[in-house]
């Protein structure tokens, strides 16, 4: 039997859940919200990726920092290629908080993008 014992981060509650991956069923968890949530991270785990970019002027030099994250959960495997990306990015001015920085950041089909104006 393959299961796994997960904490649920849906609400503030926190069950212990326990997720039997092969049957599909989950134990431990007080709504159906949680029964959700333990067979995605069970099954295909997510996060959204939050970070921040550096901005330049138009000579290359540093002269800020934008704060980033993905529009959408991206799966959990693809995190460090995502954030090799997102080190490499070079913005500049002016940004409007929503605007994509990286398409389709590590082929996960979710973009990357600005979550502050820095006009």
């Amino acid at each position: 039997m393959s299961s796994r014992k997960i904490t649920c981060i849906v609400c503030p509650r926190g069950c212990a859940l326990e997720v039997d991956v092969e049957a599909g069923t989950v134990t431990g968890n007080t709504c159906k919200r949680g029964a959700e949530y333990g067979i995605a991270e069970a099954t295909n785990p997510v996060r959204t990726l939050t970070s921040t970019v550096r901005v330049v002027d138009a000579d290359g030099a540093f002269v800020d920092m934008l704060p980033v994250r993905t529009a959408a959960p991206i799966p959990k495997g693809l995190l460090f290629d995502a954030m090799r990306q997102v080190d490499a990015v070079r913005a500049q001015k002016p940004l409007r908080r929503g605007d994509v920085l990286v398409p389709n950041i590590a082929g996960a089909g979710v973009d990357l993008i600005a979550t502050r104006d820095l006009i």
